[in-house]
């Protein structure tokens, strides 16, 4: 039985993208245009990009996790974390 009570409130998106040929895909957020780099070994693979607020998840067309991150608002470019 549902119990009535909200998933998580908030502004959910899913988008359906290609990575360009320097491993980089774009989204906008409040007007403004964030570059996110996920691997130029990547370039040119078809994903899917699942939006819950600032919370991003990029996946490929077959559902591997390429990438998990918060999105920083201050900052057009948001670079992969040093490993």
């Amino acid at each position: 039985m549902p119990t009535g009570t909200p998933l998580h409130a908030g502004h959910w998106r899913i988008r359906h993208d290609r990575i360009d040929p320097s491993g980089v895909f774009t989204l906008r957020h409040n007007s403004r245009l964030h570059h996110i780099g996920i691997g130029r070994r990547h370039a040119g693979t078809d994903i899917l990009v699942l939006i819950h607020d600032l919370d991003i998840r990029v996946l490929t067309s077959d559902g591997d996790l390429l990438r998990e991150l918060v999105l920083d608002p201050s900052r057009d470019y948001q670079p992969q974390p040093k490993t």
